[in-house]
């Protein structure tokens, strides 16, 4: 535990990770303050692109948790980072929440439903049969079909729901063209991250809940991963996949105990 309490910063994942819903985790709120008064780097990431870092950060706020919006970055953020990088200027036609589009504006990607670069989807509560309609003749003409995560489903307040990979499947199977998924296990967030705490791979730790999505893409960007109990995997369930964790914890509390 003190090779891992002497990193110098950690990622870390959130739903499972730090909430569930609206109800913060035991031993985050200690886990957070332990971070702070021992000058720890650190950034929360997730592969939700609905919420906006400041969004993020007054949601934390009204559990009770001081957590300003730069220690945020979302699969929303790493779309528009790696569109930016593959085509400067470009444009997409998207479907998705607000703080996707305002990622994508923010680095200079425009919207576009006639002749767009991208189609770009995204977790959205307006997804609709036009919209679907309207991706695959632009998918057709040409257009790359981007997903801000591969997740099947998310948990909500009232359970399990849908997620971007169920909501991009139509238009792939229409098309019978393959999304490029941007989010986790993409080892392309983990590296956004590095890059937004500036530090060396074997200097942080990667805290997430999921063995299929967190450590995995912990594991390929040769960072020390830590499996948190606290979300959707149990012990049990680690036994299921190919590799492991370094770490194995109940929760994030117990990194400073």
């Amino acid at each position: 535990m003190q090779a891992l309490q002497d990193k110098l910063g950690f990622i870390c994942d959130m739903d499972g990770v730090i909430y569930h819903g609206n109800k913060v985790l035991e031993g985050v709120k200690e886990f957070i303050e332990w971070m702070i008064a021992n000058n720890k780097k650190f950034v929360f990431l997730t592969n939700s692109p609905e919420k906006t870092p400041h969004e993020l950060s007054m949601k934390l706020s009204r559990m009770g948790l001081d957590v300003s919006a730069d220690h945020f970055y979302t699969s929303a953020m790493a779309t528009a980072e790696f569109l930016h990088s593959q085509k400067p200027d470009s444009t997409a036609y998207v479907i998705g929440e607000a703080a996707l589009t305002k990622a994508l504006y923010d680095r200079h990607i425009y919207m576009n439903d006639v002749t767009p670069d991208y189609v770009v989807v995204g977790e959205t509560r307006t997804y609709n049969f036009e919209k679907i309609e309207k991706a695959i003749e632009l998918v057709n003409k040409g257009a790359k079909l981007i997903g801000t995560n591969p997740d099947i489903t998310g948990p909500t307040e009232r359970g399990i729901m849908p997620a971007t990979g169920s909501l991009i499947a139509p238009i792939e199977i229409a098309t019978g063209k393959k999304a490029y998924f941007v989010g986790k296990p993409n080892p392309l967030m983990l590296r956004h991250g590095l890059k937004k705490l500036d530090c060396h791979s074997q200097d942080i730790a990667f805290i997430g809940d999921r063995m299929d999505t967190d450590i995995i893409a912990g594991i390929e960007s040769n960072v020390d991963t830590v499996l948190v109990l606290s979300g959707v995997t149990a012990l049990d369930d680690i036994e299921k996949f190919p590799y492991r964790p370094k770490y194995i914890l109940n929760g994030v509390g117990e990194v400073v105990k």
